[in-house]
This record gives C-alpha cells, structure tokens and sequence, in this order.
C-alpha cells in the first residue's frame, strides 16, 4: 500500500471555509463522491487543515494510479459537478501548474 500527501488553499474566507468543512462532514458527503475516490483504488483518505491550507493524505492499493482516476473523473458527470462546486472554496497553491487543484508534496523525512 502507498502513501501520498497533497496540499491545497482554501479561500482565505471564514464563512467559506466552514461551508467547506460543513460538506466534508460525514453526514453531509455525497455517497457518488465516496464511491468514487473508492473505484479508483484510494482505500483511505483524510484531509487537515490549518488556517487556510489543506492537506490530504490518500492511502491507495497498488494498482493505483493518478492518471486512472483523473480519467475516470473527468467521465463522471457526478464528480464533475462536485469538482465545479468544491472550486467556489478553493484556491491553487502559487506553485501549481495550470489548472491543478491538489499539489503532490515530496517527503522529506521519514523517523523509521
């Protein structure tokens, strides 16, 4: 099993930054979205937060892959709809390519 970890910025905006956490609580998750990041190998996932920076950590099955599961994304009306809905709350990193959400962190340290 892998590990990745990516960051992201939320608007710099109290109010939405709560909407934001309100629709990552469980109760209020889509279930398409859920199966979604399910389907495409992610086994686990969470995200933190500090002030206005995000950070995700998806633990994935061996087969997974980043390319497999923006495919399967971008064919899905359901997560289209999510990705266009979640973007009113977010912002990319400075350093993100074009149209990149989530940034790739490298790890750096490992006390094993």
């Amino acid at each position: 099993m892998k590990r990745y970890c990516l960051a992201l910025d939320l608007i710099d905006d109290p109010a939405l930054i709560e909407e934001y956490e309100y629709w990552h609580k469980k109760e209020n998750r889509r279930p398409e979205i859920m199966k979604s990041i399910s389907d495409a190998g992610i086994s686990n996932m969470e995200i933190y937060r500090t002030g206005n920076r995000l950070f995700m950590i998806m633990e994935v099955e061996d087969d997974f892959s980043f390319e497999r599961k923006g495919k399967m994304d971008a064919e899905n009306p359901k997560v289209q709809d999510w990705e266009n809905f979640v973007w009113k709350f977010q912002k990319p990193l400075e350093w993100a390519k074009p149209g990149e959400k989530w940034v790739l962190m490298d790890k750096i340290f490992e006390l094993k």
